[in-house]
């Protein structure tokens, strides 16, 4: 459907600008090749005016989709984004990625990422050594000094009537991206299918890390990059189809793929690598990487003084398939040769690269010594405490500072609720900080909305529920431009949607055939647009689009009065307690009263069951990041960490009776909090933990983190709100540099 359309990108096809990808609003995306540019320009003008979607700060217009690579990057806000540390080197690299032409849907185009480690030997891995990183100044070819003296010979003693090259294989091919995939599908099938429906050679195939990096520090045949998977999928590196990969030539049989010491499982190698790559050492120099695959030292005489020279075929604008048209048989050897050599991406600027800002930088925050003790004074930003008890059981930190009203949303056990104004502010020391206070800047209550001058306006949700729901933090959901609050648990089996503004009813979705009796959603886009999905006590979910036009809408865009579900997600055989939804990975995991865990797609399909311990049938809680790290909290202080395919990873029992839980946006956190007032950091990966807040003088209802992850909002039972300062990178730096 057109109205599912986010993003259309330009791209190439064998080195041609014919083709297009188009991205939907379920993360899905597909690849057109057509015969000509023409005819591209004007399928981008009968599509939706949707550019290249809200995520890069441009404008959603056709001539965005339109624009060249360099265009893309010049007008985006990325690199500034990323200068300032607002997104990670793993989303830098997949935006540049993006737009430079690369995607998962040609092999010969796939996205690449650098080896970012040289140790995968020794028992140990301690992130605090230089020596253990590489040098991403320099390409693979010229990491060894003398495989670097062979490739610059080479290219001075060229004598071929093709111009010059310092390699003749390519950092990225169709044939390389397999080598890497050959043991999950669909990319098993493609490898048999290019190779006569055989596996390579044992002594050829992916069979350990350390040797594959030694090949590519020694092969004059071999330079390749690696694949974005080396950082988010563990699964590549286990033969779980049991394919017979055959014997190498030392007798041993290939299998698993063979990981470093310092890395018992592919879990925990896949975790150590991506933190590598998100290391300060990584960090800053990653910018020089960035000209050499991207930039301006991709080709041309800055190009062959860093050796990163290769086949005059991988690069733009080197051949015409059109001149060929009257050549058949050439055209087709031309084409592929074009597949097998790989293709460089885009160039994207042709000056250096912007490295990135410092992490060394501190930030004071304002204090607050109520209610604590002296060893919250570090923790404690500030608390406010109204005269309303009613317990604080919602909390939704949407602090975005693009946003029109950037606030927190409280929202009582009582359904009273206010917007808290959130703003940049001036600490105490001078030192950028943050603060709450309430919209229009008036005193208020907890218990109200100040939506003028006068105070006069409560807000209170009055609309009757159903008597046997037991309000917690599952019953409401506030969209992300804090403009509507969404509610369940109504005895005409509906939830709806409240104007934060002005506390009125503005639609009633029905669909359940029982009581809804919880919510989520997913992570918006820009423009407002998410999923919802809503569980039952009929054992069912519903899947529901949120329109950035403000309104619940159905098959029919039109019809906002009675809009219908685009999914319906069955299999529990109890009430369904709890959800959670991430369009990143487009999948749902909701838990029932009893029973296992499910995991569906978000178009209904089921997935699988997340199966715990016996003690762990009582679902209650569930946290998904979209890195693919999904917590469950079970009856009785039972935690469990699955990945997203269904491993049991980690798991733990805790004494408190857990009130919320959150992951931190990379996944590598986990915080809760309960009934006892204490707010705990864990390690997400294996339940270590990393810090205990002393204790509050009330249980803990709800919690959420700022956009920026400095900041811990906690609703109390008491009826107040405390704001605590987190550092998650203290956390990791204290605890997480060996393995």
């Amino acid at each position: 459907m057109f109205s599912e359309i986010r993003a259309v990108f330009t791209r190439r096809f064998l080195l041609q600008n014919t083709a297009l990808e188009i991205f939907m609003a379920n993360r899905m995306s597909v690849m057109f090749n057509f015969p000509d540019q023409q005819t591209v320009k004007k399928v981008v003008y009968s599509l939706p005016r949707v550019g290249v979607g809200t995520s890069y700060g441009l404008p959603q217009a056709r001539r965005i989709s339109l624009a060249t690579p360099r265009q893309l990057f010049k007008s985006s806000n990325m690199t500034q984004r990323w200068q300032r540390r607002e997104i990670s080197n793993f989303e830098y690299l997949m935006f540049l990625n993006t737009i430079a032409g690369r995607t998962y849907n040609d092999l010969s185009q796939y996205p690449v990422f650098p080896w970012v480690l040289t140790n995968y030997e020794s028992e140990e891995l301690d992130l605090t050594i230089p020596g253990n990183f590489r040098d991403l100044s320099k390409p693979i070819g010229a990491l060894n000094p003398k495989r670097a003296v062979f490739y610059a010979d080479r290219y001075e003693s060229w004598d071929e009537e093709t111009p010059p090259c310092h390699y003749t294989t390519h950092y990225s091919t169709a044939a390389s991206t397999l080598y890497w995939l050959v043991r999950i599908e669909p990319f098993t099938t493609f490898f048999l299918d290019a190779n006569g429906n055989k596996f390579d050679h044992p002594n050829r195939t992916f069979s350990g890390v350390a040797r594959s990096w030694r090949h590519c520090q020694r092969d004059t045949a071999d330079v390749k990059e690696l694949i974005p998977e080396f950082y988010y999928l563990p699964e590549m590196f286990v033969n779980s189809n049991g394919y017979c990969l055959g014997d190498r030539d030392d007798g041993v049989p290939v299998c698993d793929v063979e990981l470093p010491a310092w890395a018992k499982k592919p879990e925990n190698f896949v975790r150590i690598n991506r933190m590598a790559l998100e290391s300060e050492f990584v960090s800053c120099q990653l910018h020089q990487w960035i000209d050499l695959i991207f930039g301006y030292k991709q080709r041309g005489p800055e190009a062959v003084r860093a050796l990163n020279v290769f086949h005059h075929l991988t690069y733009e604008g080197s051949v015409s398939l059109d001149s060929l048209t009257s050549d058949p048989p050439l055209r087709e050897a031309t084409e592929a040769q074009i597949q097998s050599v790989g293709q460089t991406p885009s160039q994207l600027l042709i000056e250096p690269h912007p490295p990135r800002s410092s992490a060394m930088h501190l930030c004071f925050l304002p204090q607050s010594p109520l209610m604590f003790k002296d060893q919250m004074q570090q923790d404690v930003i500030m608390v406010l405490k109204f005269p309303s008890n009613s317990p604080v059981t919602h909390v939704a930190t949407n602090t975005l500072p693009h946003l029109t009203l950037p606030a927190v949303v409280t929202i009582t056990c009582s359904r009273l609720f206010a917007v808290n104004r959130w703003h940049n502010t001036v600490g105490l020391r001078g030192a950028p900080g943050y603060s709450l206070e309430q919209a229009h800047h008036l005193p208020i209550e907890m218990d109200s909305l100040i939506a003028n001058n006068s105070g006069t306006n409560k807000r209170q949700i009055t609309d009757l529920v159903d008597q046997s729901i037991q309000i917690n933090t599952q019953c409401f959901v506030v969209t992300a431009d804090n403009r509507y609050i969404l509610v369940c648990g109504f005895w005409d089996k509906s939830f709806r949607v409240y104007s934060s503004d002005t506390g009125k009813l503005t639609q009633i979705v029905f669909g359940h055939w029982d009581v809804v009796t919880c919510l989520a959603r997913s992570e918006s886009y820009i423009g407002g647009d998410c999923y919802i999905v809503s569980g039952s006590r009929d054992a069912t979910l519903l899947l529901w689009y949120w329109s950035g036009r403000h309104h619940i809408i159905g098959d029919n865009p039109n019809n906002s009065d009675y809009p219908a579900p685009r999914a319906v997600l069955t299999g529990h055989d109890y009430e369904v307690v709890c959800v959670s939804v991430c369009a990143e990975l487009g999948i749902v995991i909701s838990g029932a009263k009893e029973g296992p865990c499910l995991v569906h797609t978000i178009t209904g399909d089921l997935l699988r069951a997340l199966e715990g311990p016996d003690s762990c049938v009582l679902p209650r809680l569930i946290s998904v990041s979209s890195e693919g790290h999904c917590i469950i909290y079970y009856d009785r202080g039972q935690f469990c960490n699955f990945s997203i395919n269904g491993k049991l990873l980690a798991q733990m029992e805790i004494n408190d009776s857990t009130r919320a839980i959150l992951l931190s946006s990379d996944g590598q956190n986990l915080v809760t909090g309960g009934d006892s007032g204490v707010v705990e950091v864990w390690q997400a990966c294996d339940f270590k933990q990393l810090y205990v807040y002393p204790g509050c003088d009330a249980g803990i209802r709800a919690m959420d983190l700022s956009h920026d992850q400095r900041t811990l909002i906690t609703g109390m039972a008491s009826g107040s709100i405390v704001a605590f300062n987190i550092d998650f990178n203290r956390w990791h730096f204290e605890h997480k540099n060996r393995y």
